[in-house]
């Protein structure tokens, strides 16, 4: 088992304050004080443990590789979907992160099944040596008219984006309060802001994370957890490649910056939100669209 609970202490902000021999003060004057320097922020996360659920494909993959990259080990999960190996690309991914030298689990896991996750969460724990980091990356959509949308396609949305989400903050919130440490990075959209047509149940799902997300920073904050969000506009994915090409040019004409964001600029808002130069940030939704919802 690769334990990195030995550094966890060495990682951990200082805001001591420290005078030089050689500068001491006179008698009577101000004793002079020197900063202490400021960390890189790779180095406050590297070290710690991050699970990123979903993290086999898309934003997730990415986010996942973010933390790698900055010497993060990795969980991510995965599951079965129609016409797509997702299997296949979660090993793609494993193999991307391992390649990064960092230790990485994945394994399927249905954040709509509590028991399943908290068995991943276990898992996680006991192989990659802790657990300080968790994005709730796992999403579905079901696109339909109100009045068209089923019942099927309604809760398979929500018990994925919404609920899930909630599986996966109860399970590690027991360790996080425990060491009381912790980090929590919810994806919802700027669709809850703005949704369009036909995706009633997504907007609502995402915007019901929303609410999650400022409840859950109230409950866990005293435990000294912060729980933010992050809410892309249209991302470069493989779904987004999905759309028609119209729904594509009109998101980059209405984006101020005019244009669409790639996977990694999401990614490292993610991260920068696990790092301790946002260790004050908490209950907060980070919009990265580009501007898009500023149009219109």
């Amino acid at each position: 088992m690769f334990n990195f609970e030995h550094r966890f202490e060495r990682l951990a902000p200082t805001s001591s304050w420290v005078v030089a021999p050689h500068e001491a003060a006179p008698i009577g004057a101000p004793a002079a004080q020197q900063r202490p320097q400021p960390q890189p922020l790779a180095e406050t996360v590297q070290g710690r443990v991050a699970i990123v659920t979903g993290g086999a494909t898309g934003l997730g993959r990415a986010a996942a590789l973010e933390f790698a990259q900055r010497g993060v080990a990795v969980a991510i999960n995965y599951v079965d979907l129609p016409e797509r190996d997702v299997a296949a690309q979660a090993l793609l991914t494993e193999t991307a992160i391992r390649a990064c030298g960092v230790p990485v689990y994945c394994a399927r896991c249905d954040v709509r099944d509590r028991d399943a996750v908290e068995l991943f969460v276990t898992a996680v724990r006991e192989r990659l040596g802790g657990l300080h980091f968790l994005v709730n990356n796992a999403g579905v959509a079901h696109d339909g008219a109100v009045w068209r949308l089923s019942s099927e396609a309604w809760q398979e949305v929500v018990d994925t984006n919404l609920t899930g989400a909630f599986h996966c903050i109860q399970a590690v919130s027991g360790p996080m309060r425990a060491q009381r440490f912790g980090k929590i990075v919810n994806i919802a959209s700027h669709q809850a802001f703005r949704p369009g047509f036909g995706i009633a149940n997504y907007a609502a799902s995402k915007a019901a994370l929303i609410g999650l997300t400022r409840s859950a920073a109230v409950d866990l904050g005293p435990s000294n957890v912060n729980v933010n969000a992050v809410a892309p506009g249209f991302v470069k994915t493989d779904l987004l490649a999905k759309l028609p090409r119209e729904v594509l040019e009109r998101a980059e004409h209405e984006a101020v910056l005019g244009r669409v964001a790639d996977p990694e600029d999401i990614a490292r808002v993610i991260v920068f939100l696990c790092t301790e130069a946002a260790r004050h940030i908490t209950g907060q939704v980070i919009v990265v669209d580009g501007g898009l919802t500023l149009g219109s």
